[in-house]
């Protein structure tokens, strides 16, 4: 079956909420409607439309004039069965000692490396994306120097990739949330596909807001791989939680926004201890003052 998309831009979140909401009211409706705050320090929102026919391309040019939007791009999606197409291009990924890998792939492990087992319909947190691979590059940076956690914290988990990978290498306490609970429940799924049930304790929390992340407190090692905003507003929180001398691998960071990123956390009491960048992400290693 035929899909078509209708995309525009325009700034602020409540013009974009308006806006998505003027579009359920269109004829024919459409099947489903997106509003995303765009990941480029913009500040401007996505609005989009998904729909089984055609739409009105008469009808959007009024909505995009009267909110003020760009006008919308309307496209023909083919009929594709995407996770077939995502297991054809997701090729595994070798992050240092780490291998992250579909089913598809199990025939290709390499001897000596730690397999992370990811399904390709749970893609989020693949490690293909430049953020997820410069966490997992920079946890096997913190191993080759000798660190070690007994305490780790996965904010914003996914697929609970960075997690699992700590896990894999450490024993201890290891806690992974997101403030979705569908990722919740992947991150769940692959542990067990992992045979690493009950390793990882999974929560839906925003930020450190569940006492599950409370009562581990304070870690050795905290993972947030999330964007600029949330990493910002997390920081004193995220830093109260994190033992002296512990780290803090954040990522989700354009690459623009590192200094800013940086510099706030450094100011609350930690040290840029790395700074990596893979395509336009950026990867910041900080560790808190003091020791243990």
């Amino acid at each position: 079956m035929t899909t078509y998309t209708a995309l525009t831009t325009l700034p602020g979140k409540a013009r974009a909420d308006a806006l998505g909401e003027a579009m359920e009211r269109l004829e024919p409706e459409p099947t489903g409607i997106g509003v995303f705050e765009l990941e480029d320090g913009s500040g401007l929102w996505e609005v989009g439309g998904y729909f089984t026919e055609a739409p009105d391309e008469t009808a959007l040019a009024l909505l995009a004039a009267a909110f003020d939007s760009r006008p919308f791009t309307v496209s023909e999606v083919p009929d594709t069965d995407w996770v077939a197409h995502v297991r054809r291009e997701l090729a595994p990924v070798e992050a240092g000692r780490f291998f992250v890998y579909g089913s598809h792939d199990a025939d290709k492990l390499p001897e000596g490396r730690i397999p992370l087992l990811i399904e390709a319909a749970m893609a989020f947190g693949t490690g293909h994306h430049g953020t997820t691979l410069g966490c997992l590059n920079a946890l096997d940076r913190l191993i080759d120097q000798g660190f070690a956690a007994e305490r780790v914290a996965d904010i914003g988990c996914g697929t609970a990739v960075l997690a699992m990978a700590a896990a894999r290498v450490w024993q201890g306490t290891f806690v992974a949330s997101d403030i979705d609970a569908v990722a919740v429940e992947v991150a769940e799924a692959n542990l067990r596909a992992n045979d690493m049930g009950g390793r990882v304790i999974c929560v839906e929390a925003a930020g450190f807001d569940h006492p599950d992340l409370s009562a581990a407190a304070p870690y050795d090692l905290i993972f947030a791989n999330i964007l600029k905003g949330p990493l910002i507003a997390l920081a004193p929180d995220l830093i109260d939680h994190l033992r002296p001398g512990g780290y803090a691998i954040l990522s989700g960071i354009l690459n623009e926004q590192a200094d800013e990123v940086a510099d706030h956390y450094c100011q609350l009491g930690t040290n840029v201890a790395a700074r990596d960048q893979i395509g336009e992400w950026t990867t910041l290693v900080m560790r808190k003052k003091g020791g243990f």
